[in-house]
């Protein structure tokens, strides 16, 4: 973790996701709970802030701004955080955003499975988050669905593929993409879904793209 002063008023502070890793977090997991976030933001605070300039303000502000090695905040002397959220009202708003892309695609999928049309899975093992960051850079599905999950310090991504609507490339191609990030296991679904966290569901491909350019 690097901190920076910009100024009297800013510290700006280089969060890897190794430092994530080792409070047991990840930049997804802030994503999804607002209350986490200002925890996580405020231990923060307290870590960097040593001569307690920042703690002792009637008012901090919070931004955050992902990049492929973590994130980076910015603490400044300001708004107090609780009344001025922009920040997270802006992550909120991509959270409302991929609720609605995931209640999408939940629909396609059971409008393709009951016409009773064709369906081929598989199950991609990663060694790392930052595997399925170069992944879903080079793997656009034609037609189909990607979901993440976390388990035993590995990312498992598992796609499926609308076989019958695929016309430019066929499932085989795609899955040959993904092999070139991570490797095929038997892992099941079943199993992902009672024992892992589930971090994206059906457009993990692109959610991924979307907040880590």
């Amino acid at each position: 973790m690097e901190i920076e002063h910009i100024n009297d008023d800013t510290i700006r502070v280089i969060i890897e996701n190794t430092d994530l890793e080792a409070r047991g977090i990840t930049f997804l997991d802030l994503l999804g709970n607002q209350k986490q976030i200002e925890k996580f933001f405020y231990s923060i605070l307290e870590e960097v802030d040593i001569d307690e300039e920042f703690q002792e303000s009637e008012a901090v502000t919070f931004q955050v701004m992902p990049n492929n090695n973590g994130l980076e905040l910015f603490i400044s002397k300001g708004t107090n955080f609780k009344e001025d959220v922009d920040s997270l009202d802006t992550l909120k708003e991509q959270i409302d955003d991929n609720i609605n892309q995931n209640e999408e695609s939940l629909d396609e999928i059971d409008e393709y499975t009951k016409g009773d049309n064709t369906t081929k899975e598989v199950m991609i093992a990663l060694e790392g988050f930052e595997q399925m960051i170069s992944l879903s850079k080079s793997l656009y599905l034609e037609s189909g669905t990607s979901t993440l999950y976390s388990y035993k310090n590995r990312y498992y991504l598992h796609l499926t593929f609308f076989v019958e609507e695929m016309v430019e490339k066929t499932s085989d191609e795609e899955i040959a993409i993904a092999l070139e990030f991570g490797n095929k296991t038997n892992t099941t679904p079943e199993v992902l879904n009672e024992y892992a966290e589930k971090i994206m569901e059906t457009n993990a491909l692109e959610l991924t793209r979307y907040h880590f350019k």
